[in-house]
């Protein structure tokens, strides 16, 4: 049951193909612990493009693409969804109907693009970090940014799970799919895998542990809008949260490295 799960995880988190099945999914919906699970590798392969011998600019190129490489770009459609219903006006109802709407408005365009601009800026300010001229030991510094970059994912990915645990569905779908057979409790495990994450940045454990809080953070922030703006958590909002968490991790995570 436990490997069904991980290759149900695999197939709706990411690109790779395995866990396409009914099954699968089946036992992927019912095991939140997952996700931090996945994040872990999904981590390890989007930190690639860090370890290039390119410049700064390329490498902020290359992060993104690596990113929606390996994870696709389901989840930037939760991204544009509720960027649209953030500006509408009026009851969660008429939200609602809005992120049925497969048009692209405005507010999802300005989210989508502060999405992949967030993701850009933190490679461009990891790599920045880490080939400081002057500054000594340049391969444990790309390891701090490897960490980083890490343990923002992870962190990303228990966000959502977390989310999955304690929201309330607002309807019927991928979102009630997911949260019907979830617990607060099931919560506990989703943060016990995750929290080794906090240490990957070593031998600095500020930037490691600012990712991970920033990215559980941001769950609460979107729970919270979730409830009051739609209702309750939906599949859009669940999609989100992986996006905006990953991109909250990065920045906290540069921050408290370059900062403190």
């Amino acid at each position: 049951m436990r490997a069904a799960a991980l290759r149900g995880a695999l197939g709706f988190l990411t690109r790779i193909p395995v866990g396409r099945s009914e099954a699968a999914w089946e036992a992927f919906s019912r095991a939140p612990w997952t996700f931090p699970v996945v994040g872990y590798l999904v981590g390890g392969l989007v930190a690639l493009p860090l370890l290039l011998p390119a410049p700064a600019p390329t490498v902020a190129l290359a992060f993104p693409l690596a990113v929606y490489a390996v994870t696709g770009i389901t989840h930037l459609d939760g991204v544009a969804d509720l960027g649209d219903a953030a500006v509408v006006h009026g009851e969660p109802e008429r939200r609602r109907e809005v992120l049925k709407d497969s048009a692209l408005g405005v507010g999802g365009t300005v989210a989508l693009v502060a999405v992949v601009l967030g993701l850009a800026t933190a490679a461009f300010g990891l790599v920045e970090a880490a080939t400081a001229a002057g500054a000594p030991g340049v391969r444990d510094r790309l390891g701090v940014a490897v960490g980083v970059v890490v343990a923002a994912e992870v962190g990303a990915k228990a966000a959502t799970a977390t989310l999955v645990c304690v929201g309330d569905a607002a309807h019927e779908g991928l979102g009630s799919a997911l949260t019907e057979g979830a617990t607060a409790g099931s919560a506990l495990p989703v943060l016990a895998l995750a929290a080794p994450a906090a240490l990957l940045a070593w031998p600095r454990l500020l930037p490691g542990a600012a990712a991970l809080l920033a990215a559980l953070a941001t769950a609460e922030l979107l729970r919270r809008w979730a409830r009051r703006r739609l209702g309750g958590v939906s599949g859009d909002a669940l999609g989100a949260t992986t996006e905006l968490a990953r991109v909250a991790a990065l920045h906290a995570g540069v921050i408290a490295w370059t900062r403190f």
